[in-house]
């Protein structure tokens, strides 16, 4: 019998882990209520991120060298575990990273990648732009346009997009749009809008239930004009993409959909993070907290609570790691596995963080306590990335073969 199976960290895996919750017990926590009553970007806090190593090119690239693909999630639920804004703050340019590395070329991932997150001294974010205000799960009905000028190698980008992460304040923006609209998704390509391209603004910064520390704005693209080497994979992959499109031939999808499958594990654990968090302070509340004589965790409908919200982050961390290390190992999701994890984790994490704030009763509700903050910061995760009826509905197709609707 083979030994070789574990579920044991690494030692590695262990120190990243006790690496990331040092700093967000240390510097996430305690600066998280003022920067969620402030809503701004905590601009301090991600310089001393991009100080340690925390924040940058390096760090995720360290992360996706782990052949069992668990680091970036370790890192995730710690980091969240920290503040689901601020840390949404510092590992929101991964969004727009991923896109990178999953749609463009070598030389492209290094020119612009770099950029996505600036020097320690003068940090930088990134945003990825997919979201339409009438094409957010409908990924197919895009309405925003690129159109290629062969004679000067520019593409001209038109559009509008939608509660995009660090949208207007980002120094590299990437945007997915349609340059064949009758081919649905599979016409879509995504491109690089260098820092300062004329064209593009933000609108203001919109305020949002929960992770207030994160900018979320949208953004409006009036004829854009990028060089051709901007477009991810270059046009002669694109070119050929459209064609097999065009003749019937399935693809591997399209641009926002392939940066989503990465990044749904991540998802998953940055969800998973808010939900401990609150199991955890809740836990210890119960403890101390004495109603007729005694602790309330002494009584049977507390303890219940808590152990099924135990149970059910746990079960949702197996998931979320499961789907990652078959990311990293590029094993088919045969049955919507990454859809699975990021589903679970965001439903467990709505409900921990709602019975979190009864356990803690009137207390709950005040925000004295994190565990407010915590319940506004896990709705989000149902939402963004593919909303829980989407997840349903991706893991229902996976399983039953049925263009389902």
């Amino acid at each position: 019998m083979s030994s070789e199976f574990s579920l044991d960290l690494s030692e590695e895996q262990r120190d990243l882990r006790d690496w990331v919750h040092g700093f967000a017990a240390d510097v996430v926590r305690p600066a998280a209520a003022e920067w969620d009553e402030r809503e701004e970007t905590p601009w301090p806090v991600l310089q001393e991120a991009s100080k340690i190593g925390l924040y940058g090119f390096e760090f995720l690239a360290n992360a996706w060298a782990d052949p069992t693909g668990l680091s970036m999630p370790i890192a995730s639920e710690e980091l969240f575990w920290g503040d689901a804004g601020i840390g949404m703050a510092i590992f929101g340019s991964a969004l727009a990273v991923a896109s990178i590395f999953g749609n463009g070329t070598p030389d492209q991932l290094v020119e612009w990648v770099p950029q996505c997150f600036g020097t320690q001294d003068d940090p930088k974010v990134a945003a990825f732009c997919s979201t339409e205000p009438e094409a957010g799960s409908d990924v197919a009905s895009m309405r925003t346009r690129a159109v290629y000028h062969e004679a000067t190698d520019e593409w001209v980008i038109s559009g509008q997009k939608a509660y995009a992460t660090n949208g207007g304040i980002a120094n590299v923006h990437v945007v997915t749009a349609s340059v064949d609209p009758s081919l649905g998704s599979r016409g879509q390509a995504a491109f690089v809008i260098p820092p300062g391209t004329a064209g593009l603004q933000g609108a203001k910064k919109l305020r949002k239930l929960g992770l207030r520390a994160s900018h979320t704005a949208d953004i409006f693209l009036d004829d854009v004009r990028v060089p051709g080497s901007c477009l991810l994979g270059g046009k002669e992959a694109l070119d050929k993409r459209l064609d097999r499109a065009r003749s019937g031939v399935r693809s591997g999808g399209q641009a926002s959909m392939r940066t989503f499958e990465l990044s749904r594990p991540t998802v998953g654990a940055q969800a998973l993070g808010i939900a401990r968090a609150a199991y955890e302070y809740s836990l210890e509340y119960a403890k101390g907290r004495v109603q007729f004589g005694k602790p309330i965790v002494e009584n049977q409908a507390i303890a219940f609570a808590l152990a099924d919200a135990k149970m059910e982050i746990d079960a949702a961390r197996l998931l979320v790691w499961r789907a990652a290390w078959m990311g990293r190992n590029n094993r088919d999701f045969s049955s919507g596995e990454g859809s699975m994890a990021k589903l679970k984790a965001s439903e467990v994490a709505v409900s921990v963080t709602e019975k979190a704030v009864q356990i803690l009763g009137g207390a709950g509700y005040l925000r004295e306590h994190p565990v407010e903050r915590w319940y506004r910061d896990a709705k989000l995760f149902t939402i963004f990335e593919g909303t829980s009826e989407i997840q349903r509905l991706l893991i229902a197709r996976s399983i039953t073969g049925a263009s389902l609707r």
